[in-house]
């Protein structure tokens, strides 16, 4: 594993709302800030199923601890990559570190060939931003890569915010940097030992960006200025078809 850091503008992570935003001369929206303003129709209907099956409480606390259990996990492979290891001995902690083991032992520090940057703040001029888990070359190939951890296994299609966070990621260090990122990946470790890959592809690549920017342009309608969305690859500036 070669490190090739690109440095990256420290830029300041408020709360606006109860959103997250990053000042990047301007207060823009997170990734996940949009993907939870503009969720999909199913997941919606989805999770309101799920927190009227088990119960507003129970779900508030499933989610939290999920949240914080997430936080110990990506420090932990990010402390892997950088030698400076973490340690967590509270009973989440321990849960994360077993998830984070499940990673390393799927062979992810093996397969990673170059790290661009961990925890790599990112923009997009005007209209969002975001932190990547990491940013570099895995199995010979440039991606975007994330980290999840879940209950339960997942199937692709159970992936769709992830696939679109990837390609915002993606799209902004392009823009940013002036590489070529068209692939992601992201490892989901499961409570029990599965890890599963799943990558966003080169040859889905333009059309999941067209669909992440449909949401971008979503979410700005109802924020002002509305800016102008630039197609993936394209100067030329356009208005991305709403839903």
């Amino acid at each position: 594993m070669k490190y090739k850091y690109i440095t990256t503008p420290e830029q300041a992570r408020v709360q606006v709302d109860g959103m997250r935003k990053y000042q990047w001369g301007e207060k823009l929206p997170s990734v996940t800030t949009i993907l939870s303003a503009v969720p999909d129709q199913s997941k919606s209907i989805a999770l309101a199923r799920w927190r009227q099956r088990v119960g507003e409480d129970e779900a508030e606390r499933i989610k939290n601890e999920a949240g914080v259990r997430g936080t110990i996990m990506h420090r932990i492979l990010e402390g892997e990559m950088t030698g400076d290891r973490h340690a967590d001995l509270t009973k989440l902690g321990q849960e994360a570190g077993v998830l984070a083991q499940n990673i390393i032992d799927h062979g992810f520090l093996k397969n990673l060939n170059e790290v661009w940057g961990n925890e790599i703040m990112l923009a997009y001029e005007g209209l969002y931003a975001g932190t990547a888990d990491v940013v570099g070359v895995y199995r010979n190939r440039e991606c975007i890569i994330d980290f999840k951890q879940s209950n339960n296994p997942k199937t692709k299609s159970q992936c769709e915010d992830y696939f679109n966070q990837a390609a915002a990621y993606a799209m902004a260090h392009n823009d940013m940097y002036g590489t070529n990122i068209q692939s992601g990946l992201i490892l989901v470790s499961v409570m029990g030992g599965d890890v599963t890959e799943f990558w966003l592809e080169p040859d889905e690549f333009k059309a999941r960006c067209y669909k992440w920017l449909r949401k971008v342009d979503e979410y700005w309608k109802y924020h002002v200025p509305r800016p102008k969305l630039q197609e993936p690859g394209n100067t030329e500036e356009f208005e991305c078809p709403s839903f």
